[in-house]
């Protein structure tokens, strides 16, 4: 059973750092937003493509989340930060099964053993829920999860519209926090804190019910 401080750290980690790098952002004069305002529509759609390359290359999609809120306020922020990460996704999961199936496979074997055939056997019996349920745990390697993917016999409709579902709730969090960090009073970003530690909580109750193989 996965506790909750080991669910917790990793974004708690993320949170706390960001919000350093947010107060050194404040201090240094430089407004976000306003650099995206002055971008015009090319904004939205740098973001979205630079945050896809991100998360595709193992950028926590929690950072690329904080980053949308931070530029872009909490609701497009959230919708920009949604759209790269599942783009970043997709990506993974479509070189790997069209282009580079047996090289990933090759390499997760080395790296995961067994492993790789319990969640292969997890994903590919039950797409969607199976997916799901991962994906709302903060824990693991988002990249690495894309890759076991990409080779195991999973479907791809079902496992990107569940990893679109399953990535709404940190997305959430962390676009309300990237959003609040210019208020002062720093509500959003305590209200984020406050919803992370919920929606672990509930993850926690849901593995209890749904135990899943540990996370790559």
């Amino acid at each position: 059973m996965i506790g909750v401080a080991r669910l917790l750290w990793k974004p708690a980690l993320i949170l706390l750092a960001f919000a350093a790098v947010a107060l050194l952002v404040q201090a240094s004069g430089f407004d976000a937003r306003a650099a995206m305002a002055s971008a015009g529509s090319k904004g939205p759609l740098v973001f979205v493509a630079v945050g896809s390359v991100a998360c595709a290359l193992a950028v926590p999609r929690q950072v690329v989340a904080l980053a949308g809120g931070y530029a872009f306020g909490f609701w497009t922020g959230a919708a920009l930060a949604l759209l790269a990460e599942v783009a970043g996704c997709a990506a993974d999961f479509l070189w790997v099964r069209i282009l580079a199936r047996q090289a990933a496979l090759s390499f997760l074997r080395r790296r995961e053993g067994g492993r790789l055939d319990r969640l292969d056997r997890f994903l590919t019996g039950q797409a969607f829920t199976a997916t799901l349920t991962i994906r709302l745990l903060p824990v693991g390697s988002n990249v690495l999860l894309n890759i076991a993917a990409g080779v195991s016999g999973v479907a791809a409709a079902p496992f990107l519209l569940a990893s679109a579902i399953g990535y709404v709730p940190q997305t959430v969090v962390f676009a309300l926090a990237g959003a609040g960090a210019g208020l002062s009073s720093g509500v959003q970003f305590g209200l984020a804190a406050g919803l992370l530690v919920a929606s672990v909580i509930l993850g926690v109750l849901l593995l209890r019910r749904r135990p899943v193989p540990a996370p790559l």
